[in-house]
Formats: C-alpha cells, structure tokens, sequence
C-alpha cells in the first residue's frame, strides 16, 4: 500500500516551494506547473510528447511517494502519449487539501478536478499503490475521463494482509504517525531512504547511487515540511477505510464496473501488495492483461520500466493510441 519517495534513473530537481504557477522548465525534459483549483492546488510534472497531437496520459503516485515516481517510465512512452503525472495532495510539491480530505475518493476528487479543469479526458491512466486504487475509482466513477488503465500493484482490499505490510496499516492508527516521528526523530534521512527501498524494491541493489542521493535529498525536504506525518496518516487511514467499504462503494465493486482496457502489473517480491491478489485482480477488471513479474518488488514501473512500457505500449496502441 505505501510506495513513499524512491529514487529513480531520471530525477528532476525540485524548484522552490514558491514556485510561480507558470510552467517551469526542470532537469531531463520534465516540466513542472501549479495548478489552482477552488481548495485545491496541485503539482503537474509534465513530460510532452516528441511530436502535437498524442494522446494525453496522467500517472498517479502511491502513498508517500511524487510524481517523480514516473520519471523512468515517462520517457519510454513519450514518442507515444503525451504524459503528465500529479502530486496528490500534500505529497510532492502539492500543498495539502483545504478540506484535509485524504481519502481514496478525496484523491480521486482531485484526480478528476484536475482533468475536467485541463480538458485532458480522456487519458490514458496510470496508477501504483494508492494510486492504483485512486484510478480504480476514477475509471468506476467517470469512465467518459479514462481511455486505458494501467496499475501496478493497485492497492485493492485484501483479506489477510502480509505482515510486511502491517507498519503501513498503523500509520492509520490516531497518534501512531507523531509517536514513530518522535521515536524515529534521530534516523538520518538516508537510513530511512534505505528502509524504504529495502520495502519496496524486489532487489534494493538496482538503485544507482545517484538515485540514493537524489532520494536522500528529497527525503530530507519532505520531512522539513510541517504536514509530512500528517499526509502520510490520514492517506493511510482513508486506504484503510477504503478496504472497509461494502456495496457499490467498495473497491473490488468498483474494479467490476471498469469499462476501460485495463492491464495489471504484480511483482512477486512485492511485500505491501501481495503477488496473490494477481488472479483475483485480473478477474475482477473485464477483459483485462495481467503482466506478473517474479523478481519486482512494489515499485515495477522503477525496476523494470522497460518491461512495463512494453506492455503498456501494446495496451494503448491497441485501444486509442495515436
């Protein structure tokens, strides 16, 4: 369920928190806007395509993670989409909500305000972790927004989740968040970068040290900001709340209403979304694809892009590619 800030081949180098709401130019072709929305603001990282007129795409983050999460895979897909991925709310650059609504369906608000203000809709969707579930629920609820899906270890309701997963379900615990920040307020932002690798990442050893580096950087100035465990708390609590919710509303009920294509990425090193959840996923979204990759960990769009943007090729050109 957690997919925070993880180092990757292409990172961009964040501007400063007040950043004009024009569009800014940053490292490896990227660029960055604000986008102002009534109660809401949020953080676009735009990677245009190589040529006008190619279908828009919006990639959506997991919990504890940015928009920085796609710059790997953005790149492969360029010559194909024209691609932009957000900060969710109080994640990345984005501010938090004015509501301080950090449920599924507050995140799959802002996701939908977002396109309805751009007029990008429809896209082609892609989502990881929370992310996943966010677009689960935007393709349920406006389906007229979402040309394909993609989901990389979407964090759908389990059963019995895997233990290695249990720290992520406490966050949603009132109070858990600011005991462990107390308790963890000695860590360095390095050793608690390398948790989060040791967690997400099949084989942590993939990560170059140039990616470590620029994680510890950005780790170190998230944790500078004062509603850091607080995003992190109340969006863990509203998955949770999420997996609670029966009839039309649940996640599972909705995943059965997608109309869209939609292809399903499982990695079998996965340890907050299990690898078990693959054939049930791929029951649940209609006509789908299922791509299971043995030795991927939470975060297979980082670890094998390649993989991913090859299967995510042959989903869109066969349904709405240019």
């Amino acid at each position: 369920m957690s997919s925070t800030e993880l180092p990757e081949t292409r990172t961009a180098a964040a501007p400063s928190a007040s950043r004009p709401a024009r569009a800014v130019r940053v490292a490896d072709g990227e660029e960055l806007r604000s986008v102002s929305l009534p109660g809401l603001t949020l953080t676009v990282r735009a990677r245009p395509g190589v040529e006008p007129g190619l279908p828009p795409a919006l990639y959506v983050h997991g919990l504890g993670g940015s928009s920085q999460n796609w710059s790997t895979l953005m790149p492969l897909l360029a010559d194909l989409v024209d691609g932009e991925a957000v900060d969710l709310p109080g994640f990345g650059d984005s501010p938090p909500p004015d509501d301080g609504n950090y449920s599924v369906t507050g995140h799959a608000r802002a996701v939908i305000r977002l396109l309805d203000s751009t007029g990008r809709g429809p896209v082609h969707l892609f989502g990881n972790s929370l992310g996943g579930a966010v677009a689960t629920r935007v393709a349920a609820a406006r389906p007229d927004l979402v040309r394909t899906l993609t989901l990389v270890s979407p964090a759908l309701p389990e059963l019995r989740a895997q233990r290695t997963a249990w720290p992520t379900v406490l966050l949603a615990v009132p109070g858990v968040a600011s005991a462990f920040a107390k308790l963890t307020k000695d860590w360095t932002a390095e050793q608690r970068v390398r948790g989060v690798l040791s967690l997400c990442y099949g084989d942590p050893g993939r990560v170059t040290d140039e990616g470590l580096r620029h994680a510890v950087e950005e780790m170190e100035r998230r944790l500078e900001l004062p509603y850091f465990w607080d995003a992190m708390a109340r969006s863990s609590r509203g998955i949770v709340d999420a997996y609670t919710l029966g009839g039309q509303h649940g996640l599972w009920r909705q995943a059965e209403r997608v109309l869209a294509p939609t292809l399903l990425v499982y990695g079998g090193r996965d340890q907050l979304v299990s690898y078990r959840m693959a054939r049930k996923a791929a029951a649940a979204f209609r006509g789908s694809r299922l791509l299971t990759l043995p030795e991927a960990g939470h975060v297979a769009m980082m670890e094998y892009p390649e993989t991913v943007a090859q299967a995510a090729r042959d989903l869109i050109a066969d349904h709405g590619g240019s």
